[in-house]
């Protein structure tokens, strides 16, 4: 079976990336290419890895904790790396709970005094 890897311009079309993005990603670390020449090529590893990072950016991670995260694997294998998942996940729930809270607070707010408003020009 062939290995599948795509080229730095295969990368950004799958992946809906600017090259400047997928730049930005091998610059702090976070993906590693094969290099040919000037050539940048992406196997299962880093296709796997780019895809973790997309979900991680679109739950709101930081890219410092997903570089942290991606790390663990490396280090101390995926039952760590799971773990640290685990501890993140309810960190950033309990974030998105309180944004939330706060966004319906302002939310009501603001529908009140539209209410309000829009009663007095009856």
């Amino acid at each position: 079976m062939t290995e599948t890897r795509l080229s730095f311009k295969e990368m950004c079309a799958k992946f809906d990336v600017t090259p400047r993005t997928l730049r930005y990603y091998e610059y702090i670390e976070l993906l590693a290419p094969e290099r040919e020449g000037r050539s940048r090529f992406y196997g299962p590893r880093e296709i796997a890895r780019m895809t973790l990072i997309l979900r991680g950016r679109r739950w709101g991670f930081p890219l410092e904790e997903i570089r942290q995260w991606l790390l663990i694997y490396e280090k101390e294998g995926t039952q760590a790396q799971m773990r640290t998942f685990v501890d993140y996940a309810d960190a950033r729930l309990a974030a998105l709970e309180e944004e939330r809270r706060q966004l319906e607070e302002t939310m009501s707010e603001l529908r009140g005094l539209r209410d309000e408003t829009a009663s007095t020009l009856s």
